[in-house]
């Protein structure tokens, strides 16, 4: 039987224990930042050692279609109304075909840093979306 690679149009969002449904995600980036070090002794002009530094997460952008009396996402970037933020693990699943999860990434005490609403435009004709961008303290992965 031949294996094939899973689509990335199924999955689910999550926080709190509940579903939220989104049409686009994106920022599931990690990097190591290599420290470079070179002594006056090695020969060449090159650097020469090479090792693992600080790893750097990216921040996660999540996008859906604006619905009717629907305004979690902008009070949780509002706090509402509370001085400090609200932190939560978000967790995104990618789905196969029969909606078991195949990989799942946790961004760990997440919380919300941009939150924009739709471009309005007289002579539109698409839907309204609103997305939010939420930093967070390191991302995990899981392949199940």
């Amino acid at each position: 039987m031949a294996t094939y690679p899973i689509p990335v149009f199924h999955y689910k969002v999550s926080w709190n224990n509940q579903d939220i449904g989104f049409s686009d995600v994106s920022g599931l980036t990690q990097e190591l930042q290599p420290i470079e070090y070179r002594e006056g002794l090695m020969a060449g002009t090159t650097v020469s050692l090479k090792r693992p530094g600080l790893k750097k997460v990216n921040n996660i952008t999540c996008k859906r279609g604006i619905v009717q009396a629907d305004n979690e996402l902008f009070n949780w970037f509002n706090n509402n109304g509370a001085p400090n933020v609200e932190r939560r693990d978000v967790t995104i699943t990618l789905l196969n075909d029969e909606g078991n999860p195949v990989m799942v990434w946790v961004a760990l005490q997440a919380w919300p840093i941009k939150c924009e609403g739709p471009g309005l435009k007289a002579s539109g004709n698409e839907i309204a979306i609103e997305s939010v961008e939420l930093v967070h303290e390191g991302l995990t992965l899981t392949a199940v």
